[in-house]
């Protein structure tokens, strides 16, 4: 595949990328031919490596947002919607594990990511649309996982980095759970730790990196992590929680990340692509040859540089999702570009006013998830008419 006249969102660069054997095999500064494989014009678009999500829960992207006032930490948060709101939790909850599954790899890939790191116990995705990275081993919190000193100390874990939910809280407990950890560190594991609201700068030193969720972070606890601090201890990542505690759309999340100017844009950026692609030893995250051919491509925004266009994108604007060298998604706009392709396998959907081509039986999905669920929160839906 060939991707021609598309502006690299970091740099400004106007390039052309052909795509080989799922790799980026060449960027060129002048347009690139091929007969033998598909190429694609685009007019006046930008370019960036596919989202990396540092943390999500798949199975709780079907939840909507539970909670109604602040809380001093996730534990009484915990608490709180487990008595409140009973009813609304069982109702997701009967929805089978793998259909919420699905359904948060597709919220992912919708809005442009190609790697989500999940939180929990291994997916049950067997033909995955995204990179899926469960290869360090999630421990829960220090309040709510059984048995995770012995967890955090076994012997067969030890070239494993630990990923934890740590110091996700205001009191005292939260800022006390982080000492603890370290403290029960005793073979010195790698440490990724989640949120880190009530982490010190001293403290973080102790972490290969802390991912950063802003959106859950002020929707449950009316604050967030001291990024502009901690950045000068550990390394930042970037992560959306589920919709237990936020919007659907890592970009709503990234633009109220941005407001708090905590990182600059380079930092965010990188905190999404390629800070995040070395922590999680991927080879992506970059736009250089030899990279996995992760990317995305979305139409800029007029009178705007390409990171400032980067930060203003919706899914709405997402004009092609390429995974490892395969369309997972592509905008309507270029489908008369695509047939000659060999598209096998697109459901056609709508996304805000826009119609997209997505890889795989997303609308079988929603019908199935809706016949345990009627109304349940989907943001996307099925056009009645076929294509021109």
């Amino acid at each position: 595949m060939i991707l021609n006249n598309v502006c690299i969102a970091d740099s400004n660069a106007k390039v052309s990328i052909r795509i080989k054997e799922g790799k980026i095999a060449r960027i060129s500064n002048a347009p690139l031919t091929d007969e033998n494989c598909p190429q694609l014009m685009f007019v006046n678009a930008i370019i960036f490596p596919g989202l990396i999500n540092s943390h999500d829960h798949l199975d709780f992207n079907l939840f909507p947002q539970l909670g109604n006032k602040m809380y001093p930490s996730y534990a009484e948060w915990g608490r709180h919607i487990h008595k409140t709101y009973t009813n609304e939790i069982a109702a997701i909850l009967k929805i089978p594990k793998e259909l919420r599954e699905r359904w948060g790899m597709y919220k992912n890939l919708l809005c442009g990511v190609t790697t989500v790191v999940n939180h929990g116990e291994p997916s049950r995705i067997t033909d995955p649309l995204l990179n899926i990275h469960e290869k360090p081993q999630s421990i829960h919190s220090v309040r709510f996982e059984k048995n995770w000193k012995k967890k955090l100390n076994n012997p067969l874990q030890i070239n494993r980095p630990a990923v934890i939910h740590i110091g996700e809280g205001t009191d005292i407990a939260a800022s006390n759970e982080v000492n603890q950890l370290l403290k029960w560190n005793l073979l010195n594991r790698k440490l990724i730790g989640i949120h880190g609201v009530a982490l010190t700068p001293p403290q973080a030193k102790s972490f290969k990196a802390i991912v950063w969720c802003p959106q859950s972070n002020y929707f449950l606890l009316g604050v967030t992590a001291k990024i502009n601090r901690l950045k000068k201890s550990t390394q930042i990542l970037f992560g959306t929680d589920s919709t237990l505690t936020g919007n659907w759309d890592i970009w709503n999340h990234i633009r109220m990340a941005r407001k708090t100017q905590m990182l600059t844009d380079e930092e965010l950026y990188q905190s999404l692509t390629t800070k995040a692609a070395a922590v999680w030893k991927l080879n992506t995250g970059n736009i250089q040859e030899g990279f996995n051919a992760d990317l995305i491509i979305v139409r800029a925004k007029t009178n705007t540089n390409g990171l400032t266009s980067f930060y203003d994108t919706r899914p709405d604007d997402i004009l092609l999702v390429i995974h490892q060298g395969n369309m997972r998604l592509f905008d309507e706009s270029i489908y008369h570009q695509l047939n000659g392709s060999k598209l096998y396998n697109f459901d056609r959907i709508h996304i805000g006013d826009s119609i997209k081509y997505v890889q795989g039986d997303i609308t079988g999905l929603i019908t199935r998830i809706k016949q345990y669920k009627p109304d349940a929160e989907i943001p996307v839906y099925i056009p009645s008419e076929p294509a021109a």
